[in-house]
């Protein structure tokens, strides 16, 4: 990291945790971030549900809602970006203050709220983003909405052709009623309704993949019917897993007890073993990206020993700053190679160390 980057990552983490993440969005949008000083070891080439990725090291959603710098958080490293969670209408989310910096636990907690300018400004700046790479877009429901189910077609609708593949965010804790989507019989009514929207979308402008985008606090029973359902109607790949309603005792902060959804270092060992009962139970049938808690290279080729096509982070970029992506590549191709592997798909589902 330069000077000036590690400056500011120190000026950022003094100021409240959202205005900082908004200053620091501006200043990408305006061509002001860091770019990846080398190309990618070759090594960390790979394949996620047929998109190919310079590496499997991903941004998650939630860093860039209003896709206002996909192209300049590809520039830093990343392999893969995902912008959102973007709802149909615009919507100013929970009240403030809604992010909190856990900074013992190197953990955050958020109640923001899908927060965001609606899709209809999503697609205005997707259109004019001149970019390089893999952009995901998130995809959520509004919070008054009649019609969840209805309102991830609408958002299918409005940025298909402008994404390289779609998230189906039914996880987020942050708006009441939204993870009962998850359950059994809502679960094959949304994707019923999604896979028709999307056979009608392949007719005239081509296939991407979808994935779906779960909670860390599922039962383990729920696995298999997810995955299931998730064949059954045509998804390409899950995203496990959203942030965590749980507080592990471990907590020191003294914003633990803040409600919203937990991320960071204390959800890297739930999220993982929930990771591997998704490796199990899709049985190579399904693509899956691994998030939760990684925060550096050992993480990442956790993720991918436990089942991970390609890992997502975003907490630990609030205090490593950018120079993060890099150090992680790094680490993570001398993992690969240390234990034999010619590639990360050789190093899927390895098991663990």
């Amino acid at each position: 990291m330069s000077a000036l980057h590690a400056l500011g990552a120190r000026a950022a983490r003094l100021l409240d945790p959202e205005l900082a993440h908004g200053l620091t969005i501006t200043a990408l949008a305006a061509g002001l971030g860091p770019r990846a000083k080398a190309i990618d070891d070759p090594i960390l080439a790979t394949h996620l549900a047929g998109l190919a990725l310079t590496n499997p090291v991903g941004l998650a959603a939630g860093f860039d809602k209003n896709a206002r710098a996909p192209g300049a958080l590809l520039r830093a490293g990343f392999g893969f970006v995902e912008c959102g969670t973007t709802t149909p209408q615009p919507q100013a989310g929970n009240p403030k203050p809604r992010l909190f910096r856990l900074t013992s636990d190197r953990a955050v907690i958020n109640r923001m709220g899908f927060n965001n300018d609606g899709q209809d400004a999503f697609a205005s700046r997707l259109r004019r983003q001149s970019r390089v790479g893999v952009l995901g877009a998130n995809i959520g429901a509004n919070k008054d909405s009649a019609d969840r189910v209805a309102d991830y077609g609408v958002g299918l609708n409005r940025l298909w052709g402008l994404a390289d593949y779609f998230t189906l965010n039914v996880s987020s804790p942050n708006t009441p009623g939204l993870r009962d989507l998850q359950s059994e019989a809502a679960l094959i009514d949304l994707l019923e309704s999604t896979a028709k929207v999307r056979m009608e979308l392949i007719k005239t402008r081509g296939d991407v993949p979808v994935f779906l985008k779960v909670a860390p606090d599922l039962h383990e029973s729920a696995v298999g019917q997810i995955v299931e359902a998730a064949i059954r109607f045509g998804l390409n790949g899950i995203i496990v897993s959203n942030t965590t309603l749980a507080r592990p005792e471990t907590l020191t902060s003294r914003h633990r007890g803040q409600a919203g959804g937990l991320s960071g270092a204390p959800l890297l060992a739930a999220s993982t073993i929930l990771l591997r009962r998704f490796y199990q139970a899709a049985a190579g049938r399904l693509a899956l990206i691994g998030v939760g808690g990684v925060s550096n290279g050992a993480d990442a080729y956790t993720k991918i020993r436990a089942g991970a096509d390609a890992v997502q982070l975003y907490s630990a970029l609030a205090y490593r700053g950018p120079s993060l992506i890099g150090d992680i590549k790094r680490d993570l191709a001398a993992r690969l190679r240390a234990d034999g592997f010619a590639s990360v798909s050789e190093a899927v589902g390895a098991g663990p160390l």
